[in-house]
């Protein structure tokens, strides 16, 4: 023990508290006890302090995101409802658009045709089984449309009406093989009849039967109904010749014509519920 007091390291223990007694005593003497009591406090509480602010601040910070998520939720969805809305209404417009166009053509038929009683009508269906591209519209008697009723668009003749109920009707294609059409050459003034031909219809093409042997039509020119056997008004574009060839009996040509209306794809239509002499010619 008396070791211990002679040593080294008592003696240095010895003058720190010596030193700190002075301190104690001169900081009494001046009122800044408190002060250094407060300062060695806080030197210790300061790193908790500091440890729980940051604990605090994760967890606002956690619950701060989630809210603030939930608020982006709410404006996504907003954002996505409202461009559902933008969809809808361009879909709307490019509809109405589509009928505008169409409208202006029909007016134009009117216009040009003015002895034609027409009706506008929509594809609604197409038949997968048909090979010639038949279709029904939306609609039929209730709208004064009968049986082999014409069917047209401004760019020319589509076919005629085969089926009808009161709110729909069928109707077949020019590129049907039952359905003959009085045609002419507009250019050579050349007639015969335009029908289906199965080996035609792959291309979107009908064929024209019975023209002169001595005819000077040609590729290019233009075919249009005749009038003649009164199911058709004179003057419905039907199509071009694409190429001629003599048939089998050899007194007579045999036309394949490009139809004007690619009725594969055609969606407005209007139907031709009567013309003018169309009493005298069906009769």
């Amino acid at each position: 023990m008396k070791e211990f007091f002679k040593s080294r390291g008592f003696k240095v223990l010895l003058a720190v508290l010596v030193v700190l007694l002075a301190f104690m005593i001169r900081a009494a003497s001046s009122g800044g006890l408190a002060t250094i009591t407060s300062s060695f406090l806080g030197a210790i509480v300061e790193p908790f302090q500091k440890v729980t602010a940051s604990i605090s601040a994760g967890v606002s910070s956690f619950f701060g995101n989630i809210l603030h998520a939930g608020d982006l939720a709410d404006e996504n969805q907003q954002l996505r409802d409202e461009l559902a809305q933008l969809r809808e209404q361009l879909a709307d417009f490019e509809t109405y658009r589509l009928e505008n166009e169409e409208l202006k053509k029909f007016l134009n038929i009117k216009e040009e045709n003015p002895d034609l009683d027409l009706e506008s009508a929509l594809v609604i269906g197409r038949s997968p089984n048909d090979r010639f591209y038949s279709f029904t519209i939306d609609k039929g008697s209730n709208s004064g449309i009968a049986l082999r009723d014409p069917v047209i668009t401004s760019e020319g003749l589509v076919g005629v009406v085969t089926e009808l109920s009161p709110t729909s009707a069928t109707v077949s294609t020019i590129l049907d093989p039952a359905l003959n059409v009085g045609a002419i050459v507009v250019q050579t003034q050349d007639v015969g009849t335009v029908s289906g031909n199965g080996d035609l219809v792959g291309d979107g093409n009908c064929g024209m039967s019975h023209l002169p042997r001595s005819s000077q039509a040609k590729a290019g020119d233009m075919v249009q109904t005749s009038g003649l056997g009164g199911l058709f008004p004179k003057g419905l574009l039907i199509g071009e010749i694409v190429s001629l060839e003599p048939e089998d009996q050899g007194t007579t040509q045999y036309a394949v014509i490009k139809p004007y209306v690619d009725v594969t794809s055609v969606r407005n239509v209007m139907v031709i519920k009567s013309f003018s002499g169309q009493q005298e010619l069906q009769q």
